[in-house]
């Protein structure tokens, strides 16, 4: 059976020390219920930390058999590690910073080091006990370099990332040191999930940007691999909350009750977190309350705030500032028999709080910024049976992706606040319903069950389709084979694409110099008795000449207008050439609007290439001028070329396949190899015998027979060809 691998900061239990016993508390978390619904096709382990220091040994044993009955490995580490990784790094760097309140980010190398130390932890404990067969699913922002390291010890193992906080734009990102560490730790993994598309996108701009890997509808081929990154919202366990079991009434759950028969409520519900923007919740209350006396001693707002991170001197702070204003507009506005602001800093046991959601008729969710947000998909669920309630939403938070029915708020516009509170006070119990069963129809749906169930289907596709891919990859044992026919034939030809194949891709084209391993491989495979050897590029002849005329090789320049043979360069058509001008005066005025663009004149072609500028940047440019080439280019028997971050014109009648029918012929070729990595290369693969090697560089579809991933495994092959 497969094994579902999980691994988080916490396990689902938390061990507590009481009179020398080891106490174990089963946590309540969404996290939790949405795994261990997933159905019985996986046997399931979860690693992480127990959430205490153990240090003695006999102990760390004892936990160790107690948690394994229930298929839970801890991840033991010390105060200190907890001190710096976790109320470090994880909470005073990246918590901060994905948040963006970059001015409480706090860089240290001993946090960083700590950060790093721990991953490497939790990868020693996790290494012994996965499977080669096993799915491993890593989850948060404390294990972001995990993936990576698994990835080390198992090439072929899947596994998944779920990242349950923002992703920053690309601009806050980039501020962080270790940024492409962060990156590359999470680039291990197969599948990378977020709550939104709006983190999706700021995640691949950054990945771009930093690391240089491009994406393909989300789709990313790094090393030899596809990454697939996509969107899978978190939902709550709707039934919990929608139809709460019967606990005996407390206190608290009587006096709420008794406190929403006498006037309106509006519930606010947060951790203590500057992220949750309180204090400007507290400042637009206060306006609403200024703006419209009527409404004085008519609504209360209960708030909650559950203690978190005290010793963070941020969270003090905001403490003492909740604690002021409060204090402040309460001073101001209350009267004997009535309190604007009930005021808790506290938790609230399950009862007491689904009691507040059921009785409450505003939920009033202002963060600043917020991965998710549960809170408001809670309340809604409790709305299940009365159908009356309004939930005001920021749209900072992600649940605004999901509840368009919510009235959405700026959580910064203090105005836009208070209105959104009128309207809320004021909105017929006909329209509340509406929105909330808009709203509940997408919870029961798309609840934390089919979150987790979602993620690990979408990941065991993956899988399935690397199979695939790897069915047509040229695999080492495949390659063997291929270089053994090589040796073996009499009569050989070679034919290599150059940029993306034989050499990397540059932001300037004309920096693509050869190295010189490839110049030793290119002499050393034109030098074999019986092969004979072609370059057939889209590069011009000149630049071609210079480069590499002096291996004496055969070649083929600007897709097949020239060729080169016995040392003689040829023009192999009666093109004209008249039609560039006016076509370089479109150009010219792309380069103008697009800085950092160039125009590249060969003698038959004119490109357009836009590697050194912001890729979405230069593909609105080229859907911008793209009808006007084709209009300009219609009577003239010419073919626009979309390539890579490159748009090139040029005569129809010529291509790399047709340039390639000048050798075929020369002989009875006994063994045929092709390379090359974009659409023009295609015309090469279509040309040559059934009989052929032809080999796409890359993943996209082709005819080729086999793909290679990158130029790196086409400079392995050759080189086994050159020995």
């Amino acid at each position: 059976m497969s094994r579902l691998v999980i691994i988080s900061n916490r396990l689902p239990v938390t061990i507590k020390k009481k009179k020398g016993d080891l106490i174990y508390h089963p946590s309540a978390g969404g996290l939790a219920t949405g795994l261990n619904s997933l159905d019985e096709t996986f046997d399931k382990i979860w690693i992480g930390w127990p959430g205490q220091e153990i240090t003695d040994e006999w102990e760390r044993e004892t936990v160790r058999q107690d948690l394994k009955k229930d298929g839970l490995f801890p991840v033991f580490l010390s105060e200190e590690q907890i001190k710096l990784y976790y109320e470090g790094y994880s909470n005073k760097t990246v918590w901060p910073h994905f948040h963006y309140f970059t001015q409480y980010t706090i860089y240290r190398d001993k946090y960083w080091e700590a950060y790093q130390e721990v991953n490497r932890r939790f990868a020693e404990e996790v290494i012994p006990l996965i499977r080669e067969d096993d799915m491993v699913w890593v989850h948060d922002y404390q294990l972001m370099l995990l993936p990576a390291m698994i990835r080390e010890a198992y090439p072929e193992v899947s596994i998944g990332f779920f990242l349950h906080i923002p992703f920053p734009s690309y601009e806050v990102f980039r501020i962080l040191p270790w940024r492409r560490q962060l990156l590359m730790g999470m680039l291990g993994a197969d599948q990378i999930g977020f709550h939104t598309f709006g983190y999706m996108r700021h995640f691949l701009s950054a990945v771009y940007r930093i690391c240089g890997y491009e994406h393909h509808f989300g789709m990313l081929t790094v090393g030899n691999r596809l990454v697939n990154v996509d969107v899978f919202p978190m939902g709550i366990d709707y039934d919990k909350y929608a139809h709460p079991e019967a606990v005996e009434g407390t206190e608290a759950s009587d006096q709420i009750r008794e406190l929403a028969e006498k006037q309106k409520i509006v519930i606010s519900i947060d951790r203590l977190d500057y992220s949750k923007g309180i204090p400007q919740r507290l400042n637009a209350f206060a306006n609403f309350l200024k703006q419209h006396p009527e409404y004085l001693g008519e609504v209360t707002l209960v708030m909650i705030v559950v203690p978190s991170r005290a010793n963070v001197p941020q969270y003090k702070a905001l403490k003492d500032e909740l604690d002021t204003l409060v204090g402040k507009i309460n001073g101001k506005y209350s009267t004997f028999d009535w309190v604007p602001i009930q005021y808790y800093y506290r938790g609230l046991d399950f009862g007491d709080l689904t009691t507040l959601y059921q009785v409450a008729d505003i939920a009033l969710i202002t963060a600043l910024r917020d991965g998710m947000n549960l809170i408001a998909k809670e309340f809604v669920a409790s709305k299940e049976d009365s159908k009356k309630g309004v939930l005001i939403l920021s749209e900072m938070a992600g649940a605004a992706n999901e509840l368009t029915e919510a009235i959405i708020v700026n959580p910064q516009d203090r105005q836009d606040i208070t209105d959104a509170l009128v309207n809320a006070m004021q909105m017929d119990e006909t329209e509340q319903a509406h929105r909330l069963e808009g709203m509940q129809n997408k919870l029961k749906k798309y609840d934390v069950r089919n979150w987790a169930s979602n993620f690990i289907t979408e990941q065991k596709k993956l899988r399935e389709s690397q199979k695939e891919k790897i069915a047509k990859r040229l695999t080492p044992k495949l390659r063997h084979s291929l270089v053994e026919a090589y040796k073996q034939a009499k009569q050989r030809l070679v034919v290599l694409d150059y940029d993306g194949t034989l050499m990397p891709f540059h932001k300037d084209p004309r920096s693509v110099v050869p190295d010189e391993e490839a110049l030793e491989l290119l002499q050393s495979l034109s030098q074999q008795q019986g092969t004979q050897l072609v370059l057939n590029s889209g590069r011009d002849k000149d630049t071609l000449e210079k480069w590499l005329g002096h291996l004496g090789i055969d070649m083929a320049a600007e897709h097949g207008v020239w060729t080169k043979q016995n040392g003689e360069w040829k023009n192999n058509s009666s093109m004209s050439n008249n039609w560039k001008p006016r076509i370089r005066q479109v150009l010219e005025y792309m380069v103008e609007r697009t800085p950092g663009s160039f125009i590249e004149e060969k003698d038959y072609s004119i490109a357009w290439h836009y590697r050194r500028i912001d890729r979405d940047l230069g593909e609105k440019r080229v859907r911008e001028f793209r009808d006007v080439l084709l209009y300009l280019t219609a009577n003239d028997d010419l073919q626009v070329l979309e390539g890579n971050k490159v748009v090139e014109i040029k005569n129809a009648g010529v291509s790399k396949g047709k340039a390639i029918r000048n050798w075929l012929g020369q002989n009875e070729w006994s063994f045929i190899l092709a390379l090359g990595d974009d659409n023009t290369d295609e015309d090469t693969f279509k040309e040559l015998p059934e009989t052929a090697h032809t080999i796409k560089v890359g993943l996209d579809k082709s005819i080729a027979r086999y793909n290679m991933l990158s130029m790196e495994e086409v400079r392995t092959m050759l080189r086994e060809l050159a020995e």
